[in-house]
This record gives structure tokens, C-alpha cells and sequence, in this order.
């Protein structure tokens, strides 16, 4: 128990730095392109803040357990070169018991990834979408630069402010495009203002006063139209706010189970993948860390992020594979975690051998008879 407490708060104290590097740098890159729309008025701070918290949750079923392989490979690399792996077999310990502490380590981290799957990414899902769609109708000229053309609404929303006196100042000549009915219709104002939200869930009404409004038909029928209107209320927020389109991310795994749509069984699969490469990942960190005495415990890392690279691509391909209807739901995605369990048979197939190997570095026994040195009898 003490071998295994020591193993596990060596591999648990590089996990902590490990995840916490890779969730910042991915958070990092999740947040450059949610921040330029902040910039640009199309997204509130607090929207921004959640979609990076979101998208940081989803990312936890893939950086868990990369996080895992490498620390073990990193904190078993450290063991190997101070030589504390040589006293722990000399004193009795076995590769053997090595495998089963990490099996039962990445057994729990398993499970966490998960929950996290199953029923964690999906919410989180589902929730980015549905902020997503809200950012679409969202409108925040006060931060809005003159002489900038923004696109908002996938493309069916264009404005253009063309004149401003200073930040949060009443906008001047104000440029919309937007689309009515599948019709674009055209709005020019002489000024816009902004008006607090109603609610926290709502957003800020956007009021356009001596406006000039010009709708366009389809071809073949009535004339198009221009109109004057002394003031214009676009709304905003979660009040003209539409139902999300489905996807196979934010369904629920149950309605998962049941659908037979390629893109649903490759979601599906994905989901019950990612606890089982959790454990396989953790086990075959083990053999890749072993290391000579003294050699640097970055030996193996090369190695390590190539078998992981290969991996990873690996099933993410069989994943497109099987939504594009290419691969059917057998084997679908499952070869992939075949192939790295293969190569964890592979690694460990040498871990018997270990236990003899470390025999040479076993305390000499004294001997019981006296030893004779070439002349008289010394007793040892």
C-alpha cells in the first residue's frame, strides 16, 4: 500500500499540472474567436465567458486521458532515472503490481471520462448551441466601430455604422441588411441607440429613429416598397431567439441508442470510446516509461506522442468514416481501440522479464563458507 499511495500521488501530481496546461491552452484557443466578436459588439462578455467554460467541459473527455498517458510515461520516466524503480523491485515490488495500481487508477479516471461523455457533453452541447443561436440575433451597436462592415446571423444580418463621436456615443447613419421572409430588406437610420435589456435573459432593444425602409419582393410579384418610419425597435436576445437545428453532439445518448442514422451510431460510438482508450492509454503508459537508470525521464516522450498521434487521428477518422456512412456500425470505430490494445499487448509483453532483469541490482549475500583468495583463508 505504501508502493501504491507513492505511485499514485507521483502520476496524480503531474496529471494536475498536465490537465490544468492543456485545459488553459485550450481554452486559450477556444477563446480568440469568441473574443473578436466581443470586440466587435456581437457577443456579450458573460456569453463569452460561458462558450469558453462550455467548450472547456466538452474538451475534458479527450485531455483526460492524454493527460493521464503522458504523466504516467513522465512520472514513471522520473522513477526509472533516479533509480527508485530499481529499489522498489529489489524490495519485492513486481511490474505486475505496477499494471494493477494504474489499472485501478485509470478504472476510476474511466468512469469520470464517462459521465462526462454520456451525459456532460451533450448538455454542454446542447447549452452552446442554444447561446449560440441567441449570439445570432444579438445586437450591441454601442461597441460597434464606424466604418466597419459586421455579419451577424450567418451572413443575414449586415451593418454598417458609418459615423460615431466617441465610444457608447449615439451612432449616425446607420446601414442594416437583414432578411424578411427570405427577402432582403434594407434599413437606413439617421441614429441608434441602445436600451437597457428588460430582463437579465433578454437582450438590449436596439431603436433606429428616422429610418428609411426598403423591401424587396420576389420576382413576378408587387412592386418593391420604401417606407419612412420615425423609429425603428429591432429586439434582441432570447426573445426572437429560435430553436437550435438538431446534432448529433447535443442529443441525448438514449435517442442515440435508438436512432440508426450514421451520424447518431458514429456519435454514439464516440461516446462509449472515449472511458475504454481512457484505460487503455493509462496501461500503456507503463511500459513506454521504462528507462534506463540515469537516462532522462523525457526518454519516451517522443515515442509516447506518436503512438498517441497515430491514435487519436486514427479514431477520429474512423469516427468521419462511420458519419459519412463509409464504415458501417461494425466495426465502426472499435478497430482503432483494437489496434492500440494490440500494441498494449505488444509493450507489456516484456514485463515478466523486468523482475529478472532487476536481480543484478540486488544486495551480494553473504556467504556462509569462507572464501579463499588465491593464498591464505579470509572469512568474509
Amino acid at each position: 500500500m505504501t508502493f501504491a499511495r507513492y505511485l499514485i500521488r507521483e502520476i496524480a501530481r503531474t496529471l494536475a499540472v498536465m490537465l490544468g496546461v492543456l485545459v488553459a491552452l485550450f481554452a486559450s484557443y477556444s477563446a480568440s474567436g469568441f473574443l473578436a466578436d466581443a470586440v466587435n459588439g456581437l457577443l456579450p462578455a458573460d456569453t463569452v465567458a460561458e462558450l469558453i467554460g462550455l467548450k472547456a467541459i466538452i474538451s475534458l473527455e479527450v485531455l483526460i486521458p492524454v493527460s493521464l498517458y503522458i504523466s504516467i510515461v513522465l512520472a514513471f520516466g522520473r522513477l526509472y532515472s533516479d533509480s527508485e524503480f530499481t529499489a522498489m523491485f529489489a524490495l519485492g515490488m513486481t511490474p505486475a503490481r505496477v499494471m494493477g495500481i494504474v489499472a485501478v487508477l485509470a478504472g476510476g479516471l474511466a468512469v469520470v471520462v464517462a459521465i462526462l461523455s454520456l451525459s456532460v457533453r451533450p448538455w454542454a452541447y446542447q447549452r452552446s448551441h442554444e447561446l449560440s443561436k441567441r449570439a445570432e440575433t444579438l445586437l450591441d451597436v454601442d461597441y460597434m466601430e464606424a466604418g466597419t462592415f459586421y455579419l451577424a446571423d450567418h451572413g443575414n444580418r449586415v451593418i454598417f455604422v458609418e459615423h460615431r463621436n466617441g465610444p457608447k456615443a449615439p451612432a449616425e447613419n446607420i446601414f442594416v441588411r437583414t432578411m424578411h421572409d427570405g427577402l432582403p430588406r434594407i434599413i437606413y437610420a439617421q441614429h441608434a441607440h441602445q436600451q437597457p435589456p428588460a430582463t437579465a435573459a433578454d437582450g438590449s432593444d436596439v431603436y433606429l429613429n428616422d429610418a428609411h425602409v426598403y423591401d424587396f419582393v420576389a420576382e413576378g410579384g408587387p412592386d418593391d416598397t420604401a417606407s419612412d418610419m420615425q423609429q425603428i425597435i429591432v429586439p434582441t436576445g432570447s426573445r426572437s431567439v429560435g430553436v437550435p437545428e438538431y446534432s448529433p453532439v447535443a442529443a441525448g445518448t438514449l435517442s442515440l441508442a435508438a436512432s440508426s442514422s450514421p451520424a447518431d451510431i458514429a456519435e454514439l460510438q464516440w461516446r462509449l470510446s472515449t472511458p475504454l482508450s481512457t484505460r487503455l492509454l493509462g496501461l500503456l503508459g507503463v511500459p513506454l516509461s521504462r528507462a534506463k537508470p540515469r537516462q532522462s525521464k523525457y526518454a519516451k516522450m517522443g515515442t509516447a506522442i506518436l503512438i498517441y498521434s497515430g491514435y487519436y487521428l486514427l479514431c477520429t477518422s474512423a469516427r468521419t468514416w462511420v458519419q459519412h456512412a463509409t464504415i458501417g456500425a461494425f466495426p465502426g470505430i472499435w478497430w482503432a481501440p483494437a489496434l492500440l490494445a494490440l500494441v498494449l499487448i505488444v509493450a507489456t509483453a516484456g514485463l515478466p522479464r523486468m523482475k529478472f532483469s532487476f536481480n543484478r541490482w540486488r544486495m551480494p549475500r553473504i556467504p556462509d563458507e569462507p572464501l579463499v583468495l588465491g593464498g591464505p583463508v579470509e572469512q568474509i
